[in-house]
């Protein structure tokens, strides 16, 4: 049985049976057909994975993880923030007619900070205190850029990415784990998405920056699932886990901008029936 598969089926049981009903309140997001939507929400939702003992990844459903991949090295790798770098349409409602969505994800981790060391940007910044000083406690990222928000064609949902070395004590080989916070996340449509991303990432930097893969912490600030999906997800958490996949990556990369997604590779991923045509919040 897939660990990953437990702990969503536990979380979305919880948030259905113990969560806050938004119906009836004031809220942003609408339906395409303009109908208001409402979720069930939970507040403060904490889940912990371990990637290199068991890949994060959903058989209730397939998670796309070369596409989720994508996504993610458009974001830390590219550092773009238009969606003509990105090869799926999952960003195509908030993008303008250039394609940009607006100075939001990719553009906030390509800006450049000063250092005592030099600039960097902030995935760089992360790379060098990870080679240069692991034990610190000040390698993060944050794009939740107050100053920006009025250019952002939406605001970042997964905002900040902390990183904490430890030591595996039998080897004496340093232990990379993270921190993704997150302030909101539609649970069906993103929850395990979001997961398989940063487990990847968490895996390439770790591989990179020569250290073992510890854990990724996932805390969702308000974790809620919307009123059109309760009954997709009361149908996803009723079918038997499977089997978790193997995921491994390409072990020659040692520079992290030389990743791409075929360098991921995927083993033994059985899953249940896709469901098709979800419908998305705007």
């Amino acid at each position: 049985m897939s660990y990953a598969d437990r702990v969503f089926i536990d979380m979305c049981r919880d948030i259905i049976d113990n969560g806050t009903d938004t119906q009836g309140e004031k809220v942003r997001p609408h339906w395409p057909d303009g109908t208001l939507a409402y979720t069930i929400k939970k507040f403060g939702v904490v889940n912990r994975y371990r990637p290199a003992g068991e890949f994060p990844a959903l058989t209730l459903r397939r998670t796309a993880i070369k596409s989720a991949t994508d996504e993610i090295l458009w974001i830390w790798q590219k550092k773009s923030n238009n969606i003509h770098d990105l090869n799926s349409h999952i960003w195509d409602e908030w993008a303008d007619e250039d394609g940009s969505i607006g100075k939001a994800y990719g553009y906030q981790m390509g800006v450049k900070h000063i250092y005592k060391e030099g600039e960097f940007d902030m995935i760089d910044r992360v790379i060098w205190d990870l080679k240069n000083n692991p034990y610190s406690r000040r390698i993060m990222t944050n794009i939740y850029n107050f100053q920006d928000l009025h250019e952002m064609n939406l605001y970042p949902c997964a905002y900040s990415m902390t990183f904490n070395v430890t030591k595996n004590k039998e080897t004496g080989k340093l232990i990379l784990n993270g921190i993704l916070n997150q302030r909101s996340q539609d649970v069906l449509a993103a929850n395990n998405w979001n997961v398989v991303q940063y487990s990847i990432l968490l895996m390439m930097i770790a591989q990179v920056c020569d250290m073992e893969v510890g854990e990724l912490v996932h805390v969702i600030a308000d974790c809620h699932i919307y009123d059109r999906h309760v009954p997709i997800i009361e149908e996803l958490i009723r079918r038997e886990p499977l089997p978790a996949p193997k995921v491994w990556l390409t072990p020659d990369i040692k520079n992290f901008y030389d990743f791409k997604p075929e360098d991921v590779h995927v083993e033994g991923y059985e899953t249940h029936e896709q469901i098709k045509d979800i419908p998305i919040a705007i």
